[in-house]
């Protein structure tokens, strides 16, 4: 049995404890990876991630209650209710918060929703920046659409899930991980203009292996300084007089930098490169230009280090270290929001082994929380398994 099959299994089996009988659908969306591109969503920028074979999982089936049910078997069987003809109000507890949102904003987007009856299970890492929560906006987004018998445009479920992070949740996150979760597509990575929503597929060469390394440290988004940064980018394109960052280059970033305080200005001196840094590594990306890759992605995660200050020093160790051993066969970088969760590497498919071997037998020696590694592939978006 593989990954996938048990994850099945499980879920189903979730959903028959829960409510006595069979699903009438399953449906799955899987995290994601953000390769390069990271904080430009939400400055209306160009970002660069690929979904990841590793997903969110939902069983669902029809109620006679006039209430959404939601079982958790990643959380001991934590449950949640709540009537569909009735103001959805927040709860206390995040993952409900999740389905509550979803809900609300699906309905808001005129889909009639159906009772139902949900369980869920995953095997994206919660914590780690690879996008659990936006997996379950999406899978959520798609079983009570599906069970409601309406087709909801991929952009639109990635718009209610991540409408629900926004305003049930309070993390004020950007798009790029639900549309990529909604619309990724499988052996490439995934262009997204964030301003646009248009999206282009990217191919990644045979011969290149993603490498995703977990930290092992957890954060959670609504409790770090990830809304802080938010509004720093804001108050530096406020500034500058433009809608958003992404409306600026680095000569006019100084030029007319006047009176910006320092910590906004390395606050959208981070933004403006790195968006000039996804476009660069599409091409690269597509011909395995090994080198520009080092180079573009060693210089992210210095951005995201030094003026964005997202990474934290174990973070900063990993990457180090890891550099040292791919030299110019590829590149490395955190990724994701910072304050701790996961690495990825591009490299030579030859190179992989030796990534993950000095996670595994170097770094961990030394490290108080120890990391893992392994080569993950780009998987399709959201999507009916039965």
């Amino acid at each position: 049995m593989n990954r996938r099959e048990a994850l099945i299994e499980r879920v189903s089996a979730a959903f028959e404890q829960a409510y006595g009988h069979a699903p009438a659908h399953i449906v799955g969306a899987p995290g994601r990876v953000n390769l390069i591109g990271e904080h430009c969503d939400y400055n209306d920028g160009l970002v660069l991630p690929c979904a990841i074979d590793r997903e969110t999982l939902i069983a669902i089936g029809d109620s006679d209650d006039g209430h959404i049910r939601s079982f958790a078997a990643d959380f001991d069987g934590d449950g949640d209710a709540f009537a569909i003809d009735l103001p959805i109000e927040q709860t206390e507890c995040d993952w409900q918060n999740h389905i509550r949102g979803v809900a609300h904003f699906l309905q808001q987007q005129g889909v009639e929703l159906r009772p139902a009856k949900l369980a869920i299970a995953g095997d994206v890492p919660i914590g780690a920046g690879l996008s659990s929560s936006a997996s379950l906006g999406v899978a959520t987004g798609l079983a009570l659409s599906r069970l409601s018998d309406t087709v909801v445009d991929p952009v639109d479920l990635a718009r209610a899930a991540q409408m629900a992070e926004v305003e049930y949740v309070g993390c004020a996150c950007g798009i790029m991980d639900q549309m990529a979760s909604a619309r990724g597509e499988a052996d490439s990575a995934l262009l997204i203009d964030c301003r646009t929503l248009e999206t282009r597929p990217v191919p990644i060469a045979d011969d290149l292996a993603i490498t995703i390394i977990d930290s092992g440290i957890r954060r959670t988004l609504t409790n770090s300084r990830f809304n802080e940064r938010r509004a720093e980018c804001e108050a530096a394109a406020r500034h500058y007089g433009v809608p958003a960052l992404r409306d600026l280059d680095v000569d006019t970033l100084t030029r007319n930098r006047g009176d910006l305080d320092e910590t906004r200005f390395r606050r959208a001196r981070h933004v403006v490169t790195e968006i000039a840094r996804v476009e660069a590594a599409v091409p690269a990306l597509a011909t395995g230009d090994l080198p520009a890759l080092s180079r573009l992605m060693g210089h992210s995660h210095r951005s995201l280090r030094d003026d964005f200050e997202v990474s934290i020093p174990p973070i900063d160790k990993l990457v180090s270290m890891l550099a040292d051993v791919i030299g110019d066969r590829g590149g490395v970088r955190m990724t994701g929001a910072g304050f701790g969760g996961c690495l990825v590497a591009i490299t030579a498919a030859d190179m992989a082994d030796a990534v993950i071997d000095c996670v595994e037998n170097r770094y961990n020696r030394s490290a108080d929380i120890a990391a893992s590694a392994g080569i993950f592939r780009p998987s399709a978006g959201a999507h009916l398994i039965c």
